[in-house]
C-alpha cells in the first residue's frame, strides 16, 4: 500500500509563528492532523502594530517548540514527514527569515525535500482544507497586508484582476480601530462596535468607487475617519463612526466584486463559479453576508474558509505543500525570503503617488 505523503507546514511571515501536518487522503480533502499558531499579540499591543524585530525574536523563541507541539499533537515523528513547506513571502524579511532557515535546516538533516511557497498561494488554497474545490475560481483576499481580487486557474497559474492602490482592508479596519481607541489588533472588534451604532450617521467617502475596475483604495477612507475622529465626544458617537465605516466597507466591496464577477466571467466557461473568500478579513460575519448574497444574485458560489483558517496559519502553507509534492515541485536550499512576492508576475505594481487607473 502506497504510504499517504505527510507535510510539515511553517509559517512565518509576520507575526504568529505557526506549524501544521497535513496528511495525503484518498478522500476529496486532506487530513489535518495539527494545526498550532501562536500569536503575538501581547508582544504587540502596547506599539499599536506589528514591531518587525520583535516579531522576529518572538519566532526565534517559539518555532522549535511550536513545530514540536505540531508533531505531538498529530501522533506523528519528524522522520515521518516527507517535505517541509514554508512561507518564503512575501511578508517581513526579519520574520521570513527565521521560518525559511529554520525549514532549510529540517531539509538538510532529515534529507526531505523543500517547498518554499507564496503565503497568497497559501490563502488562495486554503478552502481546499475543507472542500473539494476544482479550478478555476476567483479570489477575493482581504487581510491584513493585501487586498487583491484574482483568477485562480490552476496551482501556479494566476491572473490578478483587481488590487488595493493604497492601504489592504485589514489594515484599513487596524488603524479605524485604533482612532476609536481600540488596542491593537482591532479589527476584529470593529464589527462589535457596529452592532451598537447608526450606520447612516456619517456619510464617508469610496475612493475610485467609479473608477479603476475591480482596483481597490483605502487611503482617502482612513484620512476622513481621523478627521471625524477627533469630534467623537462619547461611545455611541464611537458606535455610530464604526457602524458607518462598516457599512462603506460593505458597499465597496459589493460593488468592487460586481466587477470583478463581470471580468471572471470572461475567462471562466463554467455555467457554475465559485468565488472564495480568504484572508483574516474574510471572518467579518457582516462582509460574508454580504458577499454570500451578492454570490447567489450573479449565479456565484461563496465559499469561505473556517473562521480558524482565514488568518495565517501553517494548515494552508501544508497544502499548497503537498499540492507540489505530488507534482515534485520542490525548491532549492538557497531560495530567499522574498519580502514582495506577487502571485501574478505579470501583474503591474500599483501604489504609491502618481498611480494611473
Amino acid at each position: 500500500m502506497k504510504k499517504k505523503a505527510l507535510i510539515l507546514g511553517i509559517e512565518s511571515s509576520c507575526d504568529e509563528t505557526a506549524a501544521s501536518i497535513l496528511e495525503e487522503s484518498n478522500e476529496s480533502v486532506p487530513n489535518l492532523l495539527s494545526n498550532i499558531v501562536s500569536s503575538q499579540e501581547e508582544i504587540h499591543k502596547k506599539f499599536g502594530g506589528v514591531v518587525p524585530e520583535l516579531a522576529a525574536r518572538s519566532h526565534i523563541d517559539k518555532i522549535d517548540l511550536i513545530v514540536d507541539k505540531a508533531l505531538k499533537k498529530s501522533g506523528k515523528k519528524l522522520s515521518d514527514i516527507d517535505a517541509i513547506a514554508v512561507t518564503g513571502g512575501p511578508g517581513l524579511i526579519v520574520c521570513l527569515s527565521v521560518g525559511l532557515n529554520f525549514a532549510k535546516t529540517l531539509a538538510m538533516t532529515l534529507k526531505k525535500p523543500l517547498i518554499v511557497v507564496n503565503h497568497l498561494e497559501g490563502h488562495a488554497l486554503s478552502p481546499k482544507l475543507v472542500t473539494d474545490l476544482k479550478f478555476p475560481y476567483l479570489l477575493l483576499l482581504i487581510s491584513g497586508g493585501h487586498s487583491q481580487y484574482l483568477a485562480v486557474k490552476n496551482l501556479g497559474k494566476y491572473k490578478r484582476l483587481g488590487t488595493t492602490i493604497d492601504d489592504a482592508l485589514g489594515e484599513a479596519f487596524d488603524k479605524t480601530a485604533k482612532l476609536l481607541g481600540i488596542k491593537f489588533p482591532g479589527g476584529p472588534f470593529i464589527e462589535k462596535l457596529a452592532a451598537k451604532g447608526n450606520k447612516n450617521k456619517y456619510d464617508l467617502p469610496k475612493p475610485i468607487i467609479n473608477k479603476g475596475g475591480c482596483n481597490l483604495s483605502f487611503a482617502g477612507l482612513k484620512t476622513a475617519i481621523l478627521k471625524i475622529s477627533k469630534t467623537i465626544k462619547n461611545d455611541q458617537d464611537r458606535y455610530d463612526l464604526a457602524a458607518s465605516f462598516q457599512k462603506t466597507i460593505e458597499e465597496i466591496l459589493v460593488k468592487k466584486t460586481k466587477i470583478a464577477f463581470d471580468q471572471f466571467k470572461k475567462i471562466s466557461n463554467k455555467k457554475k463559479n465559485f468565488f472564495v473568500i480568504a484572508g483574516g478579513v474574510a471572518a467579518n460575519s457582516n462582509i460574508r453576508k454580504n458577499l454570500e448574497k451578492l454570490s447567489f444574485n450573479e449565479n456565484f458560489i461563496p465559499i469561505f474558509p473556517p473562521h480558524n483558517l482565514c488568518g495565517d496559519n501553517a494548515a494552508m502553507i501544508a497544502m499548497v505543500g503537498l499540492e507540489k509534492f505530488k507534482l515534485k515541485k520542490f525548491s532549492k536550499l538557497n531560495h530567499p525570503a522574498l519580502p514582495r512576492w506577487q502571485l501574478d508576475e505579470k501583474a503591474t505594481f500599483l501604489k504609491g503617488a502618481g498611480v494611473k487607473l
